[in-house]
């Protein structure tokens, strides 16, 4: 029988109360808000290694920061996240090369069942979220569950991405939509 957290990480319905999940949760919660208070870089880069612990080389966060297990978050080399971004990892987020991502954006991964009375139990379900190599998501811009966004992309600020971006795009909009192709 698959574990609450074996669930949650395979797309199934979980319960996000399952002590399991929910004292990993705390524990990440603690160590945000530890990173959102700490003054120096080097105090910075050892609570990283902690709540991200699969991350390249030039991870730089600027605090408040926010996520739910930090363990689900893929990061490559060369990545900058802004102020005042979350990441609520109930399933993997995977993130590219030389990203950029401007203050306030939030990249979600955990659904709700759409039937009230389903809902209404608490549970929920993941969907993975995949970011490609430089890509450049503008201020206040929303990934959902689920979304891939191809390499070289530009998401213009405060846009809602709510289905796939294919490679070399400029998306904006909500919902985001391709509005022209970016030549390398």
């Amino acid at each position: 029988m698959p574990t609450e957290k074996e669930k949650m990480l395979a797309g199934a319905l979980y319960n996000p109360a399952d002590p399991e999940i929910k004292n990993l949760r705390e524990k990440t919660h603690r160590l945000c808000r530890a990173y959102n208070n700490a003054v120096t870089d080097d105090d910075k880069e050892a609570l990283l290694q902690q709540f991200l612990p699969k991350q390249g080389s030039g991870l730089y966060i600027e605090p408040p920061f926010f996520c739910d297990y930090g363990e689900n978050i893929y990061a490559g080399n060369d990545v900058y996240f802004n102020y005042n971004c979350v990441i609520l990892d109930s399933a993997t987020v995977t993130i590219g090369h030389n990203c950029l991502f401007g203050p306030s954006v939030q990249i979600y991964t955990p659904l709700h069942p759409m039937q009230a009375a389903e809902r209404n139990t608490a549970i929920e379900y993941a969907r993975p979220v995949t970011i490609g190599n430089n890509v450049w998501v503008g201020g206040n811009a929303t990934i959902l569950p689920g979304v891939t966004i191809g390499n070289n992309c530009v998401i213009g600020a405060g846009s809602v991405v709510t289905k796939d971006i294919p490679a070399n795009s400029l998306a904006v909009g909500n919902p985001a939509r391709v509005i022209r192709h970016i030549e390398q």
